[in-house]
């Protein structure tokens, strides 16, 4: 439209440019109504005369259109860039035509990145839908059901009772009369509480007997529900799952044990129940036994000798001995196969493990110890059960011939270890200690003596294997029983608080080296409670056990060997493979 009112402009100048020429500038007004009808037909004879003379003075208005070319620039007034609000320029502004120099490109407000700011700023979802990890959060919560599951089996526990129903289980054990007297009068103490419940058991000869019984019996499912054992007696019965672990009967609410009778156990020989490589508990500690040393009381007192506390300290003892009497053999050691075994756990050198490989006893620190031994044994200074043909307590308690001044033997054994009073007096005093040590710092002593086992009868817990574990629990944490089968039986109460026994406390309060030998020696067992140790329990340690004693008899003994370090190195590559086998 605005080209249409310039065109119009344009010739209404032109024709009034020519009416000018032929009338009066007076009469223009009143004839620009007709030149405005009649311009198309004059224009041109007109144009060429008059222009020459009165253009000059309207060009400036022709300015105009050309004023209007920058106006065109509506497009540039980029409104949909969103420079809305610029779109006042064209208010007015057409003559300062700065605007398309209006640093329209300067004002660079989209590339003012908002976007590029923006944008990537809105990675709020981003960081915070990761860093969110509420869902994260939730999966362990959700493990409250997982956690909920073991707590479900709370409803099983009923299966773990007693329900009071007639019941006979059988045990098979070692006992002499003096220690069946204190079994029955403890067998009617317990059907005092469960009358339904009928103990039968039967003595079946010596530990190996036991074993040997049951491994047979197992094979027809004809076997008793509890019986003494050692550890290497539970790795085999374990070879065709015999053995119950007491695990969930021992953490039961209604018929475990508590915290304070499992912290009642001395640590070594509760710990024996677990020493089989799974971490499983298999046994309870009944009655228990180590090694000491039985020496000479009036002899070494008489000649101002030193208990020795370390095997240096022993060796030198030895000489001083032979110095004094050298016709005596002043060491016996009734087991072989202890002595090997307790050294390496003294000096802490390789001997077994529960895992394979099972047999790591030959190294140079075990080679090393037995050579020192094979020196004592070649200048007359010990001999063995073995090596001796008998217990060494015999040559311990002679008075006469060839005699000895130190015995290391069972704890149980100390009535064994007194010579026979003549007129109602014993010929010596028999003193007690703990063995020799390899370091002071890591004193070590061998736990032995039985513990109990329950054998497997059925799915589930059967009211047989249930009343078992009632009968095992209570012989082996009521107090009064351990104190009076200990004094019984010269073994060890397995519970540290029967030292506060009365009884028993009056029983160690007495104790010397003549009638109270056997005090002496539980006396001796409850001051080393720290020490024990056991062996770890597999289906082949029992062959270990034998393999090592007869190395050490074999190494010390032989007098040909040639070259000595060949011969020991021999002797112990053979008793490996003969534990393979």
């Amino acid at each position: 439209m605005k080209k249409l009112f310039a065109l119009l402009a344009l010739l209404l100048a032109l024709v009034m440019a020519t009416t000018a020429c032929t009338t009066p500038v007076s009469e223009q007004p009143t004839e620009v109504p007709v030149v405005v009808t009649d311009a198309p037909t004059e224009a041109p004879t007109e144009v060429p005369t008059e222009v020459p003379t009165e253009v000059p003075t309207e060009e400036p208005v022709v300015e105009e259109p050309v004023v209007e070319e920058p106006v065109v620039e509506e497009p540039v007034v980029e409104e949909p860039v969103v420079e809305e609000p610029v779109v006042e320029e064209p208010v007015v502004e057409e003559p300062v035509v700065e605007e398309p120099v209006v640093e329209e490109p300067v004002v660079e407000e989209p590339v003012v990145e908002e976007p590029v700011v923006e944008e990537p700023v809105v990675e709020e979802p981003v960081v915070e839908e990761p860093v969110v990890e509420e869902p994260v959060v939730e999966e362990p919560v959700v493990e409250e059901p997982v956690v909920e599951e073991p707590v479900a089996e709370e409803p099983a526990a009923p299966a773990i009772s007693y329900n009071g129903e007639p019941v006979t289980i059988v045990f098979y054990h070692t006992m002499g009369d003096n220690l069946l007297a204190v079994l029955n009068d403890y067998i009617a103490e317990f059907n005092a509480i469960y009358p339904n419940i009928t103990v039968e058991h039967s003595k079946i000869g010596g530990y190996d007997d036991v074993r040997d019984q049951i491994a047979t019996e197992l094979t027809v499912g004809d076997h008793p529900n509890i019986a003494y054992c050692y550890p290497d007696h539970v790795a085999l019965y374990n070879l065709t799952k015999g053995v119950m672990t007491l695990d969930e009967l021992i953490a039961d609410p209604t018929i475990g044990l508590t915290a304070e009778q499992i912290a009642d156990f001395v640590p070594g020989y509760y710990a024996e129940g677990v020493q089989f490589g799974d971490g499983k508990m298999y046994t309870l500690p009944l009655s228990k036994s180590t090694e000491v040393l039985y020496y000479n009381k009036t002899f070494f007192d008489a000649n101002n000798l030193s208990v020795p506390t370390t095997w240096d300290e022993m060796g030198k003892l030895l000489e001083d001995i032979v110095a004094i009497d050298p016709t005596s053999i002043p060491l016996g050691y009734d087991s072989s196969a202890n002595w090997f075994i307790t050294m390496t756990e003294q000096q802490q050198s390789p001997y077994t493990s529960a895992t394979e490989p099972h047999f790591l006893f030959d190294c140079d620190e075990n080679k090393a110890f037995i050579k020192q031994f094979r020196d004592w044994y070649q200048n007359g200074y010990l001999t063995t059960q073995d090596l001796y043909g008998a217990y060494t307590s015999g040559l311990f308690t002679s008075t006469d011939g060839t005699e000895s001044y130190m015995s290391i033997g069972s704890s149980a054994g100390a009535t064994h270890q007194r010579p026979q009073a003549v007129n109602g007096e014993y010929p010596f005093e028999v003193g007690i200690a703990t063995i020799p040590q390899v370091n002071k710092d890591h004193q070590r002593v061998i736990s032995q003596g039985p513990s109990l086992c329950i054998f497997e009868k059925g799915p589930g817990y059967t009211q047989e294997e249930i009343a078992s574990w009632l009968f095992v629990k209570y012989l082996t944490t009521t107090v009064e029983f351990q104190a009076e089968f200990s004094m019984a039986s010269g073994y060890v109460p397995v519970l540290k608080s029967v030292a506060d026994n009365p009884v028993y406390a009056d029983f160690i309060a007495n104790a010397d080296g003549g009638d109270n030998i056997a005090a002496l020696s539980a006396k001796v067992c409850l001051e080393q409670a720290d020490y024990y140790y056991t062996s770890p329990a597999f289906n082949g340690s029992s062959k270990a056990r034998d393999a090592v004693g007869e190395l050490l008899n074999k190494c010390i003994a032989e007098l040909d060997t040639g070259d000595l370090d060949e011969f020991l190195n021999k002797a112990f590559a053979d008793a490996i493979a003969d534990c393979q086998k």
